[in-house]
């Protein structure tokens, strides 16, 4: 196993104010002012090598905390979180990267960072910068950049900086389609390399086509674990339940003659999540 997960839990700690964290310092701890907010509970999770698992849920339900205790950026509060195996990781738009220096200064400091040689960086820096398609603006302080220049040199150290573990958190979601493509078909070639690849989307078409298991992550807990297809299912069904719970509950029906005579018929669907538009006639 690569990642293994037991009994892992992450707890925060929510002050009203700045002045409640100062008198709670002051004291040391002594007088308790804070409350704790859970973003994990109790999580057993293991990935094997090679495996490509998603991450499923809405946002707040504590994905991107458990990609960053496997990133190390993060300790669990309680339990233990084991992993084998050097990771890159594409967390959030332009995480690791310092806006002030330039897309060549970034490459080479994130490869330092992953343990890697200046030696090493230059030899795959043609590779990187031709795989991310930002010309010249590679020279320019990344400050300068769209979000979608961001993620194409992100996305490219992290996949040519030979990882073991791969963890993409949405970050293809502001990317092109040109580009969608290209990284999906990176990350099937790496999965075929060996890579083991932790994946979080809320587009479940990405999902379905890349999942060998899929978690359902809800309120920090685990909802569902296990096949894609059966998880993603349990999941829209469950968005589309919470989606018409809505739309009976706040959304007031048109008192008039009409409405008395024909009442309105709630078109329960499933939601947009893929962002999918057209006429339907395909």
């Amino acid at each position: 196993m690569v990642v293994n997960f037991q009994k892992v839990s992450k707890s925060y700690s929510i002050y009203d104010s700045p002045g409640s964290r100062l008198t709670e310092l002051l004291t040391f701890n002594r007088l308790k002012r804070h409350r704790d907010f859970w973003a994990l509970r109790d999580i057993d999770l293991e990935i094997k090598k090679g495996e490509t698992f998603c991450l499923i849920g809405e946002n707040g339900s504590g994905k991107s905390t458990l990609l960053q205790i496997i990133a190390g950026i993060l300790q669990p509060s309680t339990g233990t979180a084991e992993i084998q195996g050097r990771v890159a990781a594409l967390l959030e738009l332009g995480s690791g990267f310092n806006p002030e220096f330039t897309g060549r200064d970034n490459v080479f400091l994130n490869g330092a960072i992953l343990g890697m040689s200046q030696k090493e960086m230059a030899s795959l820096y043609d590779r990187i910068l031709e795989f991310a398609e930002i010309g010249d603006f590679v020279n320019q302080p990344v400050k300068t950049y769209s979000s979608g220049m961001v993620v194409r040199l992100a996305f490219a150290v992290a996949i040519h900086v030979s990882p073991e573990i791969l963890l993409v958190d949405e970050a293809l979601a502001v990317g092109d389609i040109y580009f969608r493509q290209r990284c999906l078909r990176k990350v099937h070639e790496l999965r075929q390399q060996g890579v083991t690849i932790i994946f979080v989307s809320h587009s479940m078409g990405d999902v379905k086509a890349i999942g060998d298991r899929t978690l359902w992550l809800d309120k920090g807990v685990i909802r569902e674990m296990g096949e894609t297809d059966k998880v993603v299912a349990k999941y829209l069904a469950a968005m589309d339940n919470k989606d018409a719970h809505y739309v009976e509950t706040h959304i007031p029906v048109e008192d008039s003659d009409e409405a008395t005579e024909l009442p309105p018929v709630i078109v329960r669907s499933i939601p947009n999540i893929d962002h999918r538009h057209g006429d339907g006639r395909a």
